[in-house]
């Protein structure tokens, strides 16, 4: 599947709006943009990697000249794009319990947009309007954004033990070291592909 990288999921979503709406959206942005706290939810879900909406004026497609007819579009766009950890179904099902309010303030502007709940019309409005990916970059394909948190920790558990250890008789490594296994074993887990799951 193009939209599977290793244990990453990219999607991709265009959604036409009504272009007085647009305006309404934009300032909806602009406020979530500045107040923190608006955007912690999503924040807390620690699966999504990452996560964007962009707004494409009817009039922001590219025109390149040279024989190329001028399109005439009636709507604006909203295009999310987005890399999760996990499958389709996980996320789409979280976005639901979790961001429902949120989800529905930007995406109420859409056409044909049924609400995020109950989640059964929300999926298949997503799957609707998803499109696929044919290609993405991301760093770490076989390791999950909470893999990496974890790795950092387990990485500076064990630098601050080895700046101690040369001071330690054997008794005291061997405390010191059951101590840093048993601080860091709920992060030792590991990469590699994701179990494809739809």
């Amino acid at each position: 599947m193009s939209n599977i990288n290793g244990k990453v999921y990219a999607m991709n979503a265009i959604t036409p709006m009504k272009p007085w709406k647009t305006w309404i959206l934009r300032g909806f942005f602009f406020v979530l943009g500045r107040v923190k706290p608006l955007q912690q939810d999503l924040i807390n879900l620690s699966f999504i990697e990452f996560a964007r909406w962009v707004v494409l004026p009817r009039r922001g497609f590219p025109f390149l000249g040279n024989g190329q007819k001028r399109e005439e579009l009636q709507y604006d766009y909203l295009l999310f794009f987005s890399n999760f950890n996990g499958t389709w179904n996980q996320y789409i099902d979280a976005f639901s319990a979790v961001l429902s309010r949120g989800l529905n303030l930007i995406w109420r502007w859409s056409e044909k947009f049924p609400g995020s709940v109950p989640v059964t019309p929300f999926k298949n409005y997503i799957a609707q309007v998803q499109f696929d990916t044919d290609y993405y970059y991301t760093a770490y394909p076989r390791a999950t954004a909470n893999d990496l948190k974890s790795a950092h920790i387990v990485q500076t558990s064990l630098d601050a033990l080895s700046l101690r250890a040369q001071d330690y008789t054997p008794a005291q490594f061997a405390e010191a070291y059951l101590h840093f296994v048993i601080q860091v074993q709920a992060h030792l887990g590991e990469t590699g592909d994701a179990p494809v799951v739809f």
